[in-house]
């Protein structure tokens, strides 16, 4: 990736009118002389995520915490050096970028971008809840990838060829690249110290399981539609899970089964005669036989019996 001719043959805006093409999607900025200010934006899409090619002739243009404030905008954002060098302060860290590099600049807290005019940057807009989601922890804005790393060669690559071929490639395959792509920032950017990462894990797992629990007597409920309800992909749940030594269909069908052995213990104790299939139904099973079959391995017996064992 170099200086963006598609860019450069874009019109000139005065600082109004760039504002006004960022502020939608990466919130107002304030440049250090907005009378001599002379800019460029270019919105596209990049593998499903808002892109924009950026450039500016000032030297220092800020993000305060009145404009934080004042547009709402919260997300994160890649923001790679695609010609000159700047510098990013954000968090009091300090992030000098030459072509290649990539700093994660969070949009809730104020950041400011030093260059000398002659720059342009790509930058990739990160919704928060995925992001942190995918990663498993919450990233501190103000850090840098450098290019010269395994991981930061390959997501400049992936970026710069979905920057040149906007069209080309399908929904479903889109999905598979802002995955790569999170797995690399991944890799760019997780903390040294890893107590972070496992508190968000630990909290992350709680509310997925608080989902399931909410909602495992519905016989359509499965770990496709926990993953959409927590806002994480499939594979990251299935990951959480696995880390426990576990799968997130063995837990929906440990709280069904639960269930269903209260059920069955009301049953006797209340003498209601209520059909073991209607039971079974209420506990998030569709079909008795799976029901039958599944109850028979976890407790032993089959559901008719089970509360003999306790009698």
């Amino acid at each position: 990736m170099h200086a963006n001719a598609d860019l450069l043959s874009t019109s000139e805006l005065n600082y109004d009118q760039w504002r006004d093409a960022l502020r939608p999607n990466w919130g107002l900025y304030t440049p250090h002389d907005p009378k001599a200010f002379v800019g460029r934006v270019r919105s596209q899409s990049i593998y499903g995520f808002n892109a924009a090619n950026i450039s500016n002739n000032v030297g220092r243009c800020e993000r305060t915490q009145g404009d934080v404030r004042l547009d709402g905008v919260d997300h994160y954002y890649a923001v790679f050096q695609t010609a000159g060098r700047s510098t990013i302060i954000q968090n009091d860290r300090t992030a000098t970028l030459a072509v290649g590099d990539v700093a994660l600049i969070d949009s809730a807290r104020p950041v400011t971008y030093l260059n000398d005019g002659r720059e342009q940057w790509l930058s990739l807009q990160l919704p928060r809840q995925s992001l942190v989601s995918h990663l498993g922890f919450e990233p501190q804005g103000g850090f840098c990838g450098r290019a010269r790393t395994g991981a930061g060669r390959l997501l400049y690559q992936l970026i710069h060829e979905g920057a040149g071929d906007e069209n080309s490639m399908s929904a479903p395959a889109g999905y598979y690249m802002q995955l790569a792509i999170y797995d690399l920032l991944g890799a760019l950017f997780a903390p040294s110290n890893p107590i972070s990462a496992s508190l968000h894990n630990d909290k992350l797992f709680s509310r997925v399981c608080n989902i399931i629990k909410d909602r495992f007597s519905d016989p359509d409920f499965g770990p496709c539609e926990v993953a959409i309800e927590a806002g994480i992909s499939l594979r990251y749940l299935q990951k959480l899970f696995t880390q426990r030594s576990s799968t997130c269909s063995e837990f929906i069908y440990s709280l069904r089964l639960d269930h269903a052995s209260r059920l069955l213990h009301r049953r006797k104790l209340l003498s209601t005669g209520r059909p073991i299939s209607e039971i079974a139904y209420a506990s998030g099973f569709r079909d008795y036989t799976n029901f039958a079959r599944k109850f028979r391995h976890r407790f032993g017996r089959a559901p008719a019996f089970h509360t003999e064992e306790s009698a």
